[in-house]
């Protein structure tokens, strides 16, 4: 089923038609492996497919998937400029091991240029805004030619992402959303990185499994959700790219 050629109904049905569409394409991939779903995404979506990643385990485990299929797919990431120096290292070997740049996306703003505006600390201060400038309307910029947008998200990361589809459509962001690793879990992933010996972040060797901007970002303890250590102290558990006002985006 081609979802790129598909010939969209009236408005007054789109949102009829989008459920029972998307509803038939999840029914169909939930049981593929994230091989079977990449492949297919990269043959039906072709140039107008993106993939985004922040360079965590699962987002190494999709790269290195996509490059074995599509050597020349679009893989861009957002550099908000709080990346820790472990994820600026990982960027910098993850280049070389592919032979190959990654399209980075950055904010209007410089960091600097963004702290005499906003203060040195807005990342404390208001983070939703921190990450609404940082990383909502930089990804919004990156996916602007794209149709389809491939995500690391997995349904064992927090509660917020229990019930992550194969495939959804994303009205902010105007493309079909599209997670292969859904079903995955953090085993899979790390078996994953360990046979095929992919370059990782060394921060997860501290007990970082979730790494985000350095300001917003801890360790985790044994009993803690993957995500525990993002934006400690806070009631917000997600930056805004994938959850927004209760929903995902």
């Amino acid at each position: 089923m081609s979802i790129s050629h598909t010939i969209l109904p009236p408005d007054h049905s789109f949102a009829i038609w989008q459920h029972a569409f998307f509803a038939r394409l999840n029914r169909r991939f939930e049981s593929a492996s994230a091989e079977d779903i990449l492949t297919w995404a990269l043959a039906d979506f072709g140039s107008g497919l993106s993939i985004g990643t922040a360079f965590g385990s699962s987002g190494m485990v999709l790269l290195d998937m996509a490059l074995h299929i599509n050597p020349d797919v679009d893989i861009f990431y957002v550099d908000t400029g709080y990346f820790f120096p472990a994820t600026l290292a990982l960027i910098r070997r993850t280049e070389e091991r592919y032979g190959r740049s990654l399209r980075r996306v950055t904010p209007a703003q410089t960091v600097a240029q963004h702290e005499a505006d906003y203060g040195p600390t807005l990342y404390a201060q208001d983070p939703d805004l921190c990450c609404h400038v940082r990383k909502v309307l930089p990804m919004e910029s990156a996916l602007q030619e794209s149709t389809a947008w491939v995500s690391a998200l997995r349904r064992d990361q927090s509660p917020t992402r229990a019930q992550t589809p194969i495939l959804r459509w994303s009205g902010r962001y105007g493309v079909v959303k599209i997670a292969p690793l859904a079903r995955w879990r953090e085993e899979d992933v790390w078996r994953y990185i360990h046979r095929h010996d992919l370059p990782y972040n060394e921060l997860h060797d501290h007990n970082y499994p979730s790494i985000g901007c350095w300001p917003c970002t801890r360790a985790v303890q044994p009993e803690e959700d993957l995500r525990a250590g993002r934006w400690q102290g806070l009631a917000k558990t997600e930056c805004g790219l994938h959850w927004a006002e209760g929903q995902a985006v």
